[in-house]
């Protein structure tokens, strides 16, 4: 096998100039690089296809990984990230599950928006010292080619949590999500946090999932517990909406006995009776960034982790409580 060592030899120049010349770029004279190519041609030199792909390998695919794609969130967040890709030449496939966590690696795709709680974060660093190019909404991480686009869940949830306790509930029950959801986690520590400045209310926290099941088991147990009004922060929409279904042929109102808040504001949720009271962020403006984000990262631009801005929505499924003292 002849390589671009002996054609450097023969030609008398440095073998990355004879890398240059068989890749046609313009940092080598026309001269030279004809030097170089009757060089490689009087060796019978053929280009090693496979070597030649890992070198310059672009697949102009960027892969988006989620352990789920039901819901208002991941359409919007799919939007976002397909409208940048589209817009910069790359398309966009959306992967789940383990078999797929093998096209990192093997380099099918040229860089990955992750939202999977599937993948270990030792197994993206793994990938990340190999090359990979990583976005990483749903966990912390220092590497250079990982960044991080997060939501402000602590802002978030402190909005919330001080919503019920403003409005005067003295008892709130908090319905969490699954078991290792970073959003769920990050929610908590700032739920805690108010729960901790105000000792004197009754915090009970109900382990949820984020889908609907999570938001009727809590309801159940709120109206099996229930004796007066009381505040709910559900940290999610889709459990809220749970929630109200479970409680709407009980006697139990919401706005009136229930005061519930959610996080997300989704679609659904605005056209709920009382409308939800709940968190909102752009999840399509959050899609697209992650994707502009990764696509420097790919382009070796300098990047700096992000966070994408929360906001309080206002709704009837929260009124003031009879018992508050606070004057408006």
């Amino acid at each position: 096998m002849v390589s671009i060592k002996d054609i450097a030899k023969k030609a008398g120049v440095s073998i990355s100039t004879v890398s240059y010349a068989l890749n046609g770029s313009d940092k080598v004279t026309d001269e030279t690089s004809t030097k170089i190519l009757a060089a490689a041609k009087e060796l019978n030199y053929v280009p090693n296809a496979a070597a030649r792909s890992l070198k310059k390998r672009e697949s102009k695919i960027i892969g988006a990984f989620l352990t789920d794609f039901k819901g208002d969130v991941y359409g919007e967040l799919l939007g976002g990230m397909k409208e940048v890709c589209n817009a910069q030449g790359y398309d966009l496939i959306v992967c789940s599950g383990k078999q797929s966590h093998r096209m990192l690696p093997e380099k099918m795709i040229d860089g990955a928006i992750i939202l999977d709680q599937t993948f270990t974060s030792e197994e993206l660093v793994r990938y990340a010292d190999r090359n990979s190019k990583i976005v990483v909404l749903d966990r912390e991480l220092g590497h250079p080619n990982i960044n991080q686009v997060l939501l402000d869940n602590k802002a978030g949830a402190t909005l919330a949590t001080e919503y019920l306790v403003d409005k005067g509930y003295k008892k709130i029950y908090v319905v969490t999500g699954p078991d290792g959801s970073f959003d769920s986690m990050q929610r908590m520590k700032a739920v805690k946090l108010v729960a901790d400045r105000n000792e004197d209310m009754e915090w009970i926290e109900i382990a949820g999932d984020f889908m609907k099941s999570g938001g009727e088991r809590a309801a159940d147990q709120i109206r099996r517990e229930y004796t007066q009004p009381v505040g709910v922060f559900c940290l999610n929409d889709e459990m809220a909406i749970g929630l109200c279904d479970r409680l709407s042929d009980t006697e139990l109102q919401i706005g009136k006995h229930v005061h519930l808040i959610g996080f997300d504001n989704i679609e659904l949720a605005r056209y709920m009776q009382p409308r939800l009271a709940t968190i909102d962020y752009s999840k399509r403006k959050w899609g697209a960034l992650a994707a502009e984000q990764l696509l420097k990262i790919i382009a070796g631009d300098k990047v700096e982790n992000e966070r994408i801005y929360v906001s309080l929505v206002d709704g009837d499924s929260v009124t003031r409580s009879a018992h508050s003292h606070t004057h408006e």
